[in-house]
């Protein structure tokens, strides 16, 4: 006999957990929606070609490749070293085809999300998932795209994290330019060099400064201490407020063209951030979020929950230049931002900031005798009709064990239709999280039932 186990690096959850999550999803998908983005899916395989064109080594490593017993023997005989399909890392890539190959039917701005499973062949460890779920938004353009746009997705993902309630949460921001400026500025003028000066700098937060410190003054860098404590003390810049980060900005003075048009970006999408509502408790600035210099170009993004900051970001993403060079001679700008909700929703049950949900059954109509099941159907249908999830029993047994039933599995309300409510026509109703029992007429069982569930809503 086979031992039943889940594969490693993937998240299996008991119903109620699972419910949990889903209304996490339905969540994330409303407020998406809010703001007027429009829902795209794209397959979970891709051909090789496509999905490793925009992938560094790394990446390579961790794609996970689909072979048929059929398409195996022909890559054999064509003397193809890799499969002809392969299982998707992210969901920009797919992106970046999807837009290309629709590019003449889509109108542009093109405003999607996508909610889908992605594959990577993660290093087993806790909390780190081989199949997981990301949550995107992005707005592309053709040819252009206002940084207007860039203050929009804060928004959005501070709609989102609000309605969430998982506590309090600050947006962080960055420009790509602004840091190019500064560290031009300070010697650091060649690409390749600022690249990797870069990557050393966004491990601030992890690693600590001193850590940042003797690897920028160590072999592989040898930046001088003077030239290190200088970009120390500015990626440690954080506002505390509105008026304090434009007053960091003006600080900045004018610099270089990069600096210069950095700080301008930054200005005006902080502006807009606040004339879209978003409280300033909620967004700050964080010179040291750097982000993968090889692909974003501007503004870049970092959120966290202010009270667990040991769980890094939950939500990162920015600005880009072009999205599919690869696919089209056609220049697609674009901004997004991505949840790992996987990750994400483990980090929470871990930090005891989500709990097991109540089922999505909300009513559980018993059954004592089969002579009453016909009545007992009916009812079900009733309320059912009236918006309530309900679940009959369908075979007689003690009431006690049926009220057992209903507890372990989350179901709030147990309405009982015996012999003698029948007669009289009404039913009673036990309220598992109140620990009360009523009796009400059967004509008025839906409405009573639909208000005490309204009442809970408010209440929460």
């Amino acid at each position: 006999m086979i031992k039943p186990r889940t594969p490693p690096g993937v998240m299996e959850l008991l119903p109620r957990d699972q419910i949990a999550f889903q209304r996490m999803l339905d969540t994330i998908r409303r407020n998406f929606e809010r703001f007027g983005f429009l829902p795209v899916e794209t397959p979970v395989m891709e051909l090789t070609e496509v999905l490793l064109t925009k992938s560094g080594g790394e990446t390579e490593r961790q794609v996970y490749f689909v072979e048929s017993t059929g398409s195996r023997e022909k890559s054999a005989q064509d003397g193809r070293t890799v499969p002809e399909l392969a299982l998707r890392f992210d969901l920009t890539v797919p992106l970046a085809r999807y837009v290309a190959e629709h590019e003449a039917e889509l109108a542009f701005p093109f405003r999607r999300y996508q909610m889908q499973r992605v594959y990577r062949g993660e290093r087993q460890q806790r909390g780190r998932y081989r199949e997981f779920y990301q949550c995107d938004i992005d707005v592309i353009g053709k040819d252009s795209l206002s940084v207007r746009y860039d203050a929009e997705l804060p928004a959005c993902i501070h709609a989102v994290f609000s309605e969430l309630d998982i506590g309090a949460f600050t947006i962080q921001l960055n420009n790509r330019k602004l840091l190019r400026g500064f560290f031009e500025a300070q010697g650091v003028a060649d690409g390749e060099l600022q690249a990797l000066v870069l990557r050393e700098v966004d491990k601030l937060d992890k690693r600590g400064a001193d850590y940042v410190r003797d690897t920028l003054t160590g072999e592989g860098f040898g930046l001088s201490a003077q030239a290190v404590a200088t970009i120390l003390a500015f990626v440690e810049t954080r506002s505390t407020s509105h008026a304090d980060a434009l007053a960091r900005l003006a600080a900045l003075g004018e610099g270089n063209d990069s600096l210069r048009q950095g700080v301008a970006e930054l200005r005006e999408v902080l502006e807009l951030i606040r004339a879209l509502g978003v409280p300033e408790a909620n967004y700050a600035l964080n010179f040291s979020i750097a982000r993968g210099l090889d692909y974003y170009t501007g503004t870049v993004y970092e959120t966290t929950l202010d009270d667990y900051p040991q769980l890094g970001s939950i939500c990162s993403g920015g600005r880009y230049e072009d999205l599919a060079s690869h696919y089209t001679k056609s220049k697609l700008p674009g901004v997004g931002i991505s949840i790992g909700l996987t990750r994400l929703f483990w980090q929470l049950q871990e930090a005891k900031l989500v709990s097991t949900a109540d089922s999505s059954v909300q009513v559980l109509v018993t059954q004592m005798d089969d002579a009453q099941l016909p009545q007992c159907l009916a009812l079900a249908s009733e309320l059912r009709a009236a918006g309530l999830n309900t679940e009959v029993v369908m075979e007689p047994s003690k009431l006690g064990k049926q009220f057992k039933y209903a507890d372990r599995a989350g179901i709030r309300f147990v309405v009982v239709l015996g012999e003698n409510e029948i007669a009289k026509g009404t039913a009673t109703v036990k309220d598992l999280r109140r620990e009360d029992q009523f009796e009400v007429a059967r004509g008025e069982l839906a409405r009573t039932l639909r208000v005490e569930l309204e009442q809970s809503r408010v209440m929460k």
